[in-house]
């Protein structure tokens, strides 16, 4: 079976950052399993796996826009110190804010100095250029209720 939209894809991947460095993969675990066409994955990753089939293996390089996207500088803003219940605030560390609509997103302090704590809303990918080495394990056509649901239900599960 040909990778198309509706299908059930279940890779295997290692994820490399520009310097080589893994920054993930699924070696060791089950594959990844995602319905194609549903964004369930990057546009990078899933406009290079149409067409392909099971059992190939192939090296794809996804550019920032079809990724995580470009850093959006709105998205780093410096906050007083008092919006955080924690004392002892370093760089690295991660929260979660809301949004005055209500969106939970992830934020990365990235700089503490006396006037506040800078905060990075991006992705941490964002911006950068993703390598993938990807194995196709399995095609297969996607059932109605993954369909209706839009994503994969692993054996057992429907949720």
């Amino acid at each position: 079976m040909i990778i198309d939209n509706k299908a059930v894809v279940s890779i295997h991947y290692t994820l490399t950052d520009d310097q080589g460095t893994q920054i993930d993969s699924s070696a060791g675990q089950e594959p990844l399993a995602y319905l194609h066409g549903a964004g369930n994955i990057i546009p990078g990753l899933e406009n290079a796996l149409t067409g392909k089939s099971e059992g190939d293996s192939l090296q794809v390089v996804v550019q920032p826009e079809e990724g995580y996207g470009l850093v959006t500088d709105a998205l780093i803003q410096t906050v007083p110190r008092e919006a955080f219940e924690a004392d002892d605030i370093t760089p690295g560390m991660q929260f979660q804010a809301q949004d005055d609509q209500g969106h939970v997103q992830q934020i990365v302090v990235r700089e503490v100095s006396d006037e506040g704590v800078t905060i990075d809303g991006n992705h941490p990918l964002a911006g950068k250029v993703l390598y993938f080495d990807i194995e196709i394990t399995e095609v297969r056509e996607a059932t109605p209720e993954e369909l209706d649901h839009g994503h994969v239900h692993h054996e057992g599960h429907s949720h």
